[in-house]
């Protein structure tokens, strides 16, 4: 057991090292080679969400050859004339452009096929249409579709992780409550309360904790999955804040507790935190798939780097970075195998909130580390003593988790307490 822990100790010492001396990236580019046909071409790689970044981008002096990865979100249906506009911009710079397969498009940009220009390259040597061209990097590249196309409906994968996070959710309550003998009528109220608390709490708290600007800029998508800045259009809730989701869990299920059925609110935290250890999990994955809550810049050569051509242009230059989200996935998976085994295997689950203190110590603790591995979401108005909000604002949790631990012997009770109502 003692190997096991050191090792862990010297994973977390690897990473905050990696952190600390974090790769520079002065031009805000990163490196990679371009094989074409059996010539390797160093390229510098360059990528933004954002048109305008892009549409002045040409008119950087960059020595050498230049590959720009094109995103999605570079030419919106909406802004058709001003991408149009880029494109020709880039071709006059001697900038020539290629589908994802690396082959090289001669047509005109319509509305219909301008989403095919992935890659604009410029090099000393002219791209023919007969070349073989990959990209090759010594870092990953994660560039994945928004979802899956329906037709005229896009599936995005960020909302498919929350139907998961829900769904195994229902399944898992289902089964623990058999567990425990109680009466299946009290799970529906339990998923409705948990639902409601998830989404509104954690949205609000995303917008109260690091973008309170939306009350005055955009009211609406504080409460809709909707934006109004630029016209309408349909977002999604895509900033949602876990301390934000916990405060509001822990208000409705106190109502829940008291009001429907009728347990100490310990005991019901004690399964919530199971479940929502296994959510946690999905919904990080979900901001993976959307390249958002991303690491710090990382070397490139660090196995852990990946380019997020996709991310926000508020995490800053788009270069090889820490997969966050996936360490914090990994952290909450691990947790709530901890906290089944502890709820199947010992009688934990009699001391009523002992296992809810546990999560809610380990919880947060995973969540103060991988933050030093961060970028900040937003405006981190919240900073003391070089920790940022995230950090901050767990800290109260952990604290509170030691307390219940603590006060969790007054709590103790039989099986045949446990299991009323019936």
């Amino acid at each position: 057991m003692s190997n096991i822990f050191f090792r862990m100790y010297l994973v977390i010492f690897a990473l905050i090292t990696q952190c600390l001396f974090a790769q520079n990236y002065p031009d805000g580019m990163s490196e990679g080679t371009l094989k074409v046909n059996s010539n390797n071409v160093p390229v510098k790689i360059y990528s933004t969400t954002e048109l305008g970044d892009l549409n002045v981008f040409p008119d950087r002096k960059v020595e050498g050859n230049v590959l720009i990865i094109l995103n999605e979100s570079n030419f919106e249906p909406a802004f058709f004339n001003y991408g149009f506009m880029t494109l020709d911009k880039l071709k006059q710079a001697k900038y020539q452009l290629l589908d994802k397969n690396f082959k090289l498009i001669e047509t005109p940009a319509t509305k219909e096929n301008i989403g095919t220009f992935k890659y604009a390259v410029k090099s000393g040597r002219p791209i023919a249409s007969g070349d073989q061209v990959s990209l090759k990097t010594p870092f990953k590249i994660w560039d994945p579709s928004k979802g899956i196309v329906l037709g005229p409906i896009t599936l995005h994968f960020y909302s498919l992780m929350f139907i998961f996070a829900f769904g195994f959710g229902y399944v898992l309550m289902t089964k623990i409550f058999k567990i425990d003998n109680v009466n299946q009528k009290y799970l529906e109220p339990l998923f409705t309360w948990t639902l409601v608390g998830t989404i509104l709490g954690a949205r609000l708290g995303h917008v109260i904790f690091y973008q309170p600007e939306l009350f005055k800029e955009d009211f609406w998508s504080v409460f809709l999955p909707i934006s109004t800045k630029n016209g309408l259009k349909f977002t999604g809730f895509s900033g949602l804040a876990s301390h934000g989701a916990t405060i509001a869990l822990i208000f409705t299920t106190l109502y829940y507790s008291f009001k429907i059925i009728k347990k100490n609110p310990f005991w019901v935290y004690d399964r919530l935190g199971i479940v929502v250890s296994l959510g946690g999990a999905f919904v990080r994955l979900g901001n993976f798939f959307n390249s958002e809550i991303i690491g710090k810049p990382v070397d490139p050569n660090s196995p852990f780097a990946l380019l997020f051509p996709q991310q926000s242009s508020e995490y800053g230059v788009t270069v090889p970075r820490y997969p966050a989200q996936l360490f914090e996935a990994f952290g909450y998976v691990c947790l709530f195998v901890l906290l089944w085994i502890l709820y199947r295997k010992t009688n934990k689950k009699y001391q009523q909130g002992w296992l809810f203190g546990l999560f809610f110590i380990i919880l947060w603790a995973i969540r103060f580390f991988v933050e030093f591995l961060k970028e900040p979401q937003g405006d981190e108005f919240i900073q003391f003593g070089g920790l940022n909000t995230g950090q901050v604002l767990s800290i109260p949790f952990m604290i509170a988790g030691v307390v219940i631990m603590i006060i969790s012997k007054k709590f103790k009770i039989t099986q045949a307490e446990n299991e009323k109502p019936e």
